[in-house]
């Protein structure tokens, strides 16, 4: 596995742990966090052990957003090359939180303290999010002049609903953890200190199933929204013929015919006179 400077990466039991590492700037993503970044996540995509993954911040914060020293330079480049700066930029930004959201496995965030920006919508291109009670969230692109550009627009209406995404967008304001519950953007709300163990446990517990399944079924899910319900069934009938044909799927029904022939002879034994 390779040596990462602005990342962590462990594994155990199956469940990788992905840990933003850069405490002194509140773990904002850098362009050279965000190729680790990148890196890793495709690691974890390809890599048939690792059955779920975890995402948080070292020290207090989760992510402030994206790094004040690529603004600045952002700012600093002659005109004619801003726009298409940007717009590679956000190539790069775009292809990381497309790896966490396409992740063909369980993803959790187990946000630790301040998700700022890009790091609110970091937590929300996981499935699910467990936040620690310290935790807040805040979309505060809008005090930057700017719209939320890592997936918040596509996540934030499917968790809390459009008038409600919109007032968090417009506004910036800072949700805390237990309104982050109260709202669903936040699925689960522990102690400070156990939210990385909390969501290890979880992401454990997610994926003890057919890892075939959960991929397949969660490329589904993913676009429910946006299908309609002729769409999902036939990808849904594509995606059991392949689990028809899984080792996964082989050995479950095996196992379970054999426990029901076990279970017919018990009782025919128990029913000899």
């Amino acid at each position: 596995m390779a040596d990462y400077e602005f990342i962590r990466l462990q594994t155990r039991d199956g469940v990788a742990t992905l840990t933003l590492n850069r405490p002194d700037k509140r773990n904002a993503i850098s362009d050279a966090m965000r190729s680790e970044l990148i890196q890793a996540l495709e690691h974890v995509a390809q890599d048939r052990a690792i059955r779920a993954l975890v995402l948080t911040g070292e020290g207090k914060g989760f992510c402030a957003g994206g790094d004040i020293a690529g603004m600045q330079r952002r700012m600093d480049a002659p005109a004619g090359e801003v726009g298409f700066n940007g717009w590679s930029r956000q190539q790069r930004v775009h292809h990381a939180q497309g790896l966490l959201f396409n992740m063909p496995k369980p993803t959790i965030a187990a946000v630790n303290g301040a998700a700022a920006g890009l790091g609110a919508d970091t937590a929300l291109s996981c499935d699910f999010i467990v936040a620690s009670e310290s935790a807040s969230f805040t979309w505060s692109y809008i005090a930057r002049g700017l719209i939320p550009d890592g997936g918040g627009m596509y996540f934030l209406p499917r968790r809390v609903g459009l008038a409600r995404a919109k007032e968090l967008i417009y506004s910036g304001r800072k949700v805390a953890a237990q309104e982050a519950l109260q709202l669903g953007i936040a699925d689960r709300l522990v102690p400070a200190g156990t939210e990385v163990e909390a969501a290890q446990a979880w992401a454990a517990e997610l994926s003890q199933g057919s890892a075939t399944a959960l991929a397949l079924g969660k490329s589904i899910l993913d676009q429910t929204f946006e299908l309609t319900a002729d769409q999902v069934f036939a990808m849904g009938s594509q995606a059991q013929g392949i689990c028809y044909t899984s080792a996964e799927h082989r050995d479950a029904v095996a196992a379970f015919l054999k426990k029901m022939a076990q279970a017919q002879a018990a009782r025919a034994q128990g029913e000899k006179p």
